[in-house]
């Protein structure tokens, strides 16, 4: 990014951002970010195209843990008709977690488990 815009400066593209963001709803910022995690999540579990080439248990881990705590918290506020799809998608990568793990954690013990509760199959 430049520092000056062809209109301006760039304190005037930080203004029209902020704009920007002021006029998106908070659910489509919830729900986007839940995606993003959600994305990042199953690549580090293998689940995309690569696979095993970008595999990281421990940062799936993390980031599944950040997307319980995002879903839990939220639901309340962004009502059961977007929270049900993003619970869903969360127990499918606590799930594959479970299954990828060498040593699969107990119940109540995988990642997001404290946020969720147990997770079974």
């Amino acid at each position: 990014m430049s520092d000056t815009s062809a209109n301006g400066t760039a304190g005037d593209d930080f203004s029209s951002m902020t704009r920007d963001i002021a006029d998106v709803p908070a659910v489509e910022v919830i729900t986007t970010v839940a995606v993003h995690l959600m994305s990042a999540a199953a690549v580090n579990l293998g689940l995309a195209e690569e696979g095993d080439q970008h595999k990281d248990l421990d940062e799936a881990r993390k980031l599944i843990t950040s997307l319980a705590g995002l879903v839990t918290a939220g639901a309340p506020e962004i009502g059961s008709y977007h929270a049900g799809p993003l619970r869903d998608g969360l127990k499918s990568l606590q799930l594959a977690f479970r299954e990828q793990s060498s040593v699969p954690d107990e119940p109540g013990h995988g990642p997001g488990e404290k946020f969720t509760g147990p997770v079974y199959g």
